[in-house]
């Protein structure tokens, strides 16, 4: 790309601006001399053998016991095969076994491929296409719903796995009922075997360790590939950022399965050797429940999971005094609901901002000291760039942007993935010679501090999680008697987002809102389904024609 005049005149203007920003407010960019060569791998075998790796309702895993597991499943997997660059999808919740499925992966030189549990055949199916895994692993529960996904993969390489194995205390909170997967199927014959831990494999730190699809820019499902260099360094900023070490215990509020969860709470925990405290998935009792039992040190979550906790009324300061640092990421943060929460817990929620593409947080605030507001807009910083990292702002053109300017957040930094998987032409059209556009509109001030305008195009981030338009839209025109669709996002106190879907009919067609409904949910995540279908006779277009979504949002936010 820099024989491009036109590529490397951008690529020249974005270090000078860089060396700008540098010398203003972060003096020189340095990266983490222990994440030159390391692995994921070389993290979690450096961890304590017998410290506590996983606190699982009443389990606790030593690193040694998952050392040992999952090198019953890598050799059970060689066997079969399984080696050097073959992907390996983990389909589960916060669970032991997702762990111990991530290790076994890197012990093959194989790389993660980590799917969201709430997918449905048609997602899977499309993602599994794409990625080809030769492993899935999945819960009991989904079973009759990834196995049919997976026609194209030898059934002998499916398996599934239990949210109750490892424990006994069985919260039916929490814990959902025993699926009926095919017991030949099951991880925990694999477990109790005597398979030899497969040879070492040659793994480096450009290798990619982890294969996370995110909708990225286009709203078309891409694998950002994140090498266990990304890994390495990310991890190394958290472990030094939140002051982690072997007596940390990190709450796994973020699903393992999305890029947070994955990096600041698994990875991060492997590099201080600490412990992730794990409770299936996020339900704010059990939460309640376990900071008391386990006094977890740390956590970092969607700002959605913190009021769903402040939503709680037995919760207390008690609860929340074994944190040493409360982060929150993924989806805008109101101010209001910051005081809110430091007035009634006496603790204070510190800002950040990641993607996937950035193998999770550029931006952190300071653990002390007050995080600013915008005046005119209202909007909470999410902080400053974090070590190893540069970012800057640009305009449409592409040229680099001053303090108070808006425009596309632009970064570089260890944690930039390498690409998108088999995707080249999309890849060009975010990275250019290591910057990655994020497609965040934002900017800076006159301090260093950075803040988020609005997200590029139409996407939606309902609890965190993207939702892209015309995914849903695809689903809806499938539905009988469907003529148009058009799907946005209206504001939610809770979620950040929703998605509204507006649809006409047909003529002579009468649309059934609670059977549409119910076929987007059987087609697409729970979070991706319209919580609002709102029937119109014509839906706005332009004079050639195109539904102008702008009009529908504007609509539901009193424009």
């Amino acid at each position: 790309m820099t024989s491009d005049p036109d590529v490397a005149a951008r690529v020249q203007a974005y270090q000078e601006a860089a060396d700008r920003m540098r010398a203003r407010f972060m003096g020189s960019s340095v990266v983490a001399p222990e994440a030159r060569n390391l692995t994921a791998l070389d993290l979690f075998r450096a961890a304590p053998p017998k410290a506590r790796a996983v606190l699982y309702f009443d389990a606790a895993l030593t690193y040694a016991e998952i050392d040992r597991l999952s090198d019953r499943l890598a050799g059970h997997l060689a066997r079969k095969g399984v080696g050097r660059g073959d992907r390996l999808a983990i389909i589960l919740q916060n669970v032991p076994q997702f762990v111990i499925a991530s290790i076994a992966a890197w012990k093959l030189g194989a790389i993660v491929v980590s799917l969201n549990p709430m997918y449905r055949t048609p997602e899977l199916r499309k993602l599994f296409k794409d990625c080809e895994p030769k492993v899935v692993i999945c819960h009991d529960d989904q079973w009759d719903n990834v196995f049919p996904a997976t026609d194209s993969i030898d059934p002998a390489l499916v398996f599934w796995t239990g949210g109750g194995e490892f424990q006994t205390r069985n919260d039916s909170r929490v814990l959902p009922a025993q699926g009926t997967a095919p017991p030949a199927h099951a991880l925990t014959t694999i477990f109790a075997g005597d398979a030899p831990a497969p040879q070492a494999p040659v793994l480096t730190a450009d290798d990619v360790g982890l294969l996370l699809y995110t909708s990225g820019t286009t709203g078309i499902p891409k694998g950002a590939m994140l090498t266990h260099r990304n890994l390495v360094a990310n991890a190394l900023v958290c472990r030094d950022h939140f002051g982690l070490n072997d007596a940390s215990r990190i709450f796994g509020v973020a699903p393992l399965f999305h890029i947070t969860g994955f990096e600041i709470q698994m990875i991060a925990a492997f590099v201080a050797g600490g412990a992730m405290v794990l409770t299936y998935r996020f339900q704010p009792q059990v939460a309640l429940d376990a900071f008391l039992e386990w006094r977890p040190t740390f956590i970092v979550g969607a700002i959605t999971a913190f009021i769903a906790l402040m939503n709680q009324p037995n919760a207390t300061s008690r609860h929340f005094e074994s944190f040493i640092h409360i982060y929150s990421g993924g989806a805008p943060i109101a101010p209001s609901v910051i005081d809110a929460f430091a007035q009634r817990f006496g603790r204070a929620i510190r800002s950040s901002y990641g993607m996937t593409e950035l193998t999770a947080a550029s931006h952190l605030a300071p653990n002390e000291g007050r995080i600013p507001v915008d005046p005119q807009s209202g909007a909470l910083s999410i902080g400053k760039p974090t070590p190893g990292v540069d970012v800057i702002v640009v305009d449409d053109e592409r040229r680099p942007l001053g303090p108070g300017e808006h425009g596309e957040v632009v970064v570089r930094g260890p944690g930039v993935m390498s690409g998108y998987w088999r995707k080249p032409a999309e890849t060009d059209e975010v990275l250019t010679n290591g910057w990655l556009h994020s497609g965040d509109v934002g900017f800076f001030d006159g301090d260093g501090w950075f803040y988020l305008v609005d997200r590029k195009k139409d996407m939606i981030s309902a609890s965190g999680f993207k939702v892209w338009p015309r995914e849903v839209e695809d689903v809806i025109y499938a539905f009988p008697g469907v003529r148009e669709a058009a799907v946005v996002g209206a504001v939610d106190s809770y979620r950040g987002e929703t998605v509204v879907a507006f649809i006409s009919a047909q003529p002579g067609a009468v649309i059934d809102a609670t059977a549409l409904t119910r076929f987007c949910r059987e087609r697409l995540a729970a979070y991706k389904c319209p919580a609002d279908i709102r029937i119109l006779d014509d839906l706005p277009k332009t004079e050639s024609g195109k539904i102008t979504r702008n009009t529908l949002r504007d609509g539901l936010r009193g424009r």
